[in-house]
């Protein structure tokens, strides 16, 4: 039987590079987003038996009904790819607290409540995987982008407590920390960034934050997307409360 996944923030970046993946490798699919649009476009990209779900993960009850919608959806669900995520470059002390809460919201108790309530239907049938995206920012002393640092710290968390919690099971629950990605996100957070620290230069600015990564370039959705599969298809099921590293050795273990 096909393995029956759901991704969140499907719509575009991480999330379509890993649907356009995981249909390559003959999934049944559940898209989870917040942009019908988007997320109908990669649905018809995959060419794949999918479904679109459209759903809010920050409102109430929202990570719940976005996994009851693709277990039903589905018949069923092995694997979830926690990868919706927000992020917002802000001045430490003009920090606002609607910052904190729409990326908490979003990148922590979001992904916490997903794997428990897939959790719930993995453990009565007693198989499944789990995969959330986290990043090096969570390792990371960053004054003007701390809402988001701190919510990947706290996935961090969530993946290790999931593991153990899941692991009498038979489901395995690990993580991917990508680098520097070439996504819409990733350069408004940038232009973010340079506008805090004063820069005027953006060019320069991206240059020399490419220069930090140890094999000095930055990576493509598609590239991390396959860690992603390798961990959700292909991993030894002894491997869980992992955090795998697709950074070019910006993030170091």
């Amino acid at each position: 039987m096909a393995t029956r996944a759901m991704i969140t923030g499907a719509g575009s970046g991480l999330g379509r590079a890993t649907a356009l993946a995981l249909a390559q490798r003959g999934c049944t699919l559940a898209l989870v987003d917040i942009d019908a649009p988007a997320t109908n476009t990669v649905a018809a990209e995959c060419g794949a038996p999918t479904t679109v779900i459209i759903q809010d993960l920050t409102a109430e009850s929202g990570p719940e009904t976005a996994v009851e919608r693709a277990i039903a959806a589905l018949d069923g669900l092995d694997l979830v790819v926690n990868n919706a995520g927000y992020g917002a470059g802000e001045d430490f002390f003009a920090m606002r607290g609607a910052t904190w809460d729409r990326t908490l919201d979003l990148n922590l108790k979001a992904v916490a409540l997903i794997c428990a309530a897939a959790g719930r239907h993995m453990r009565a049938q007693r198989s499944g995987r789990i995969v959330n995206v986290t990043s090096p920012a969570s390792r990371m002393a960053l004054p003007n982008y701390l809402a988001y640092a701190a919510s990947k710290a706290g996935v961090d968390a969530v993946t290790r407590a999931a593991a153990v919690a899941l692991a009498p099971y038979g489901v395995t629950v690990n993580a991917v920390a990508p680098g520097m990605m070439d996504t819409p996100m990733q350069r408004i957070t940038e232009q973010q960034l340079a506008a805090l620290e004063g820069r005027n230069d953006f060019e320069v600015f991206l240059a020399e934050r490419t220069r930090r990564i140890p094999l000095g370039r930055r990576t493509d959705c598609e590239t991390v997307a396959r860690t992603v599969v390798w961990l959700a298809l292909d991993a030894p099921d002894y491997i869980t409360a992992e955090r795998l590293n697709a950074s070019g050795g910006l993030d170091k273990d």
